[in-house]
């Protein structure tokens, strides 16, 4: 058994019916030239032939002993491709924004934990003949580099799809140890894991601690005094706004393509970066409906962004993420300035960020993790703490860069990748682009209550 990090094992623990923690994309296709029949057997045997190459879609959850610490992923045997792969098909006239419905219903599904954690859907009935595929793997299992990998494994880049050779023969099964021996060799590989991680920590915290205020206060970590004029610390505390709530389990999608060569220009012609563009587009399309609202906060909204940890070449398939709080300027009507304040709020956080993420430790160990945690967060959920307490950010904008070249599945051209990710209680809006060939595909994710029309400009 191969146990769960701290981090991996903390989407497990946070998945309630009404916060699923798996994340999923939405793949858009041209249907296959060749293609006779059925797209949905067609990209089944496609598939079965493929998903050796993804060795997490074998392995299934197994709880430690006594559920004392995180749990781990054992083999799961033969896969049942009826449940893990789905046939679905728009009612008519087949919009888009019937499609983009029925995606928030198949978000708003966990997943069964007894089996592997992944389930996809293929989707037809769009009136102008594309197919689309809906791709859910539980967060425990991927972050969005990982995501990259499947990828990888499951695309090809010409029509005709490449060899990949059959599946490697199982191992033999040794045999099976006792009950007690199992008891007594779980106790002890959960003695040494939290000796280890409390190592860890210890030996994380004063670095931690001194990085922290190395960043907030330049010379602090040394004992100097404050450098008469550095920048002020900058103000992180977000505004109240009508997605800092506790949320259902229901939920609202939405997914829009920009120009890649467009946002490009704009980062060139400011001399920002893509990311700061991206953020300045989802502060725009907030903006106006903010207002429309008349619910637009007079300070800036606070974004979290995920960063990834993921060395190149890194092909594990889990969680290397960290993050950083940036103020998103919707309170700036100029785009323009908007987009410059961004920058600046960008690069604050990157410095704050950075001087962190490598000592931050990137696992943890707590007795009883897998009871308690899950109790406090239904507990949390529940009692509508959400709604009362102060948030640490508004909404999450994720921005994964994707190829840059067309990709085929299965014989079928892929049009575009729109990612489809998580909210959560306080944080019910989840804006997630990824790039792919010259195109920026945005999902937009929230709650159905809070807000059932599109977000975007």
């Amino acid at each position: 058994m191969k146990q769960l990090s701290g981090i991996d094992a903390t989407f497990l623990y946070m998945e309630t019916p009404e916060t699923p923690m798996h994340v999923a994309g939405l793949t858009l296709y041209d249907p296959p030239k060749a293609m006779t029949g059925s797209f949905y057997e067609h990209f089944r045997t496609f598939f079965a032939s493929r998903v050796h190459l993804i060795p997490i879609f074998g392995k299934k959850l197994a709880r430690s002993v006594f559920d004392l610490d995180h749990p781990g992923w054992v083999d799961a045997g033969e896969i049942d491709l009826d449940y893990h792969i789905r046939h679905a098909r728009l009612p008519k006239p087949g919009t888009f924004a019937q499609l983009e419905a029925m995606i928030g219903d198949l978000h708003s599904v966990v997943l069964d934990r007894s089996r592997p954690l992944w389930q996809f859907t293929v989707i037809d009935g769009l009136a102008d003949g594309r197919l689309a595929l809906y791709s859910k793997v539980h967060h425990a299992a991927v972050d969005g580099g990982a995501g990259m990998v499947i990828t990888k494994a499951l695309y090809d880049v010409t029509e005709t799809p490449r060899d990949v050779g059959p599946a490697p023969a199982p191992k033999p099964k040794a045999a099976k140890p006792s009950m007690e021996q199992r008891a007594i060799v779980g106790i002890n590989d959960l003695m040494a894991n939290m000796i280890r991680q409390h190592i860890t920590v210890v030996t994380a915290g004063a670095k931690l601690m001194g990085s922290l205020a190395s960043a907030l206060i330049p010379g602090a970590s040394k004992g100097e005094e404050k450098v008469p004029g550095a920048p002020a610390i900058p103000n992180l505390v977000p505004p109240n706004t009508p997605f800092n709530v506790t949320i259902t389990g229901q939920r609202s999608y939405a997914a829009r393509s920009v120009p890649l060569d467009q946002a490009k220009f704009v980062a060139k012609a400011t001399g920002t970066k893509i990311n700061d563009v991206v953020m300045a587009i989802c502060a725009g399309a907030l903006r106006t409906y903010l207002l429309g609202k008349k619910k637009l906060p007079k300070t800036p909204l606070i974004a979290f962004v995920p960063i990834s940890l993921r060395e190149a070449g890194n092909t594990e398939i889990n969680n290397q993420v960290f993050g950083m709080n940036c103020r998103i300027a919707t309170q700036i009507a100029d785009p323009l300035e908007r987009l410059k304040a961004i920058q600046a709020s960008s690069g604050e956080s990157k410095t704050m960020a950075g001087g962190v993420k490598d000592i931050a430790p990137k696992d943890f160990s707590m007795l009883g993790a897998p009871l308690i945690l899950p109790g406090l967060m239904q507990l949390y959920g529940r009692t509508g703490l959400a709604d009362v307490l102060p948030q640490a950010v508004n909404l999450t904008i994720s921005n994964t860069m994707g190829p840059p070249f067309p990709l085929f599945c299965a014989g079928a051209k892929i049009l575009a990748l729109y990612p489809v990710s998580i909210p959560i209680h306080g944080i019910a809006l989840n804006m997630t682009v990824q790039s792919y060939q010259n195109g920026l595909d945005f999902g937009r994710l929230t709650v159905t209550a809070l807000c059932p029309n599109v977000i975007f400009i």
